[in-house]
């Protein structure tokens, strides 16, 4: 006898809930072993560290050899900052004024305080060559022209220039060349 049992019904759809979308299911944690803190982990940290501070080392060494062999330094051969003037680890140098008369008036004219000159002798008794005696002197004072011959100009030299340009003044003619005006 085979007894028909009538047909099951579709299951009915579950109640709504809040979330009408499944999560996902849920999978279990695999298992872990014990976990082990290594003892040292101190003298680890300070020996890369020190491995650290070697190769900052090594690198500023290596730095400085360079700087040093390619010779990047100041303009007076120190090794202050670039923005310190030349000379800025001399002594300073003391300076006189030292008036010169220059035989040309019209080219004391074009000269200003602060312009740098050449000063020449020409002249006088050793035959008429021409020899510079002042190099780079800096004009300080171009007072008003004078009567007389030539022009009186005021340079700012150091001391032993100052004695040349005077003794070159009284034996011969002197010239300027402008060698760098401001």
């Amino acid at each position: 006898m085979s007894s028909s049992s009538p047909p099951s019904a579709p299951s009915a759809p579950p109640p709504p809930s809040s979330c009408s979308a499944p999560g996902p299911a849920p999978c279990g944690v695999g298992p872990f072993g014990p976990l082990h803190v290594r003892a040292g982990g101190a003298e680890r940290l300070r020996r890369m560290l020190r491995r650290q501070r070697r190769a900052a080392a090594a690198g500023l060494a290596l730095a400085g050899a360079a700087l040093a062999t390619t010779g990047l330094s100041s303009a007076d051969g120190g090794a202050g900052p670039p923005d310190d003037p030349p000379g800025a680890g001399r002594p300073p140098v003391r300076l006189v004024s030292a008036p010169v008369r220059i035989a040309d008036p019209e080219t004391v004219r074009l000269l200003r305080p602060g312009d740098r000159v050449d000063v020449i002798a020409v002249g006088g008794a050793m035959g008429g060559e021409a020899r510079v005696v002042a190099r780079g002197a800096r004009v300080a004072q171009v007072p008003r022209t004078s009567a007389g011959t030539g022009a009186l100009v005021v340079l700012s030299v150091e001391r032993p220039t100052a004695t040349a340009l005077l003794g070159a003044g009284t034996s011969g003619r002197l010239a300027v060349a402008v060698s760098d005006a401001h």
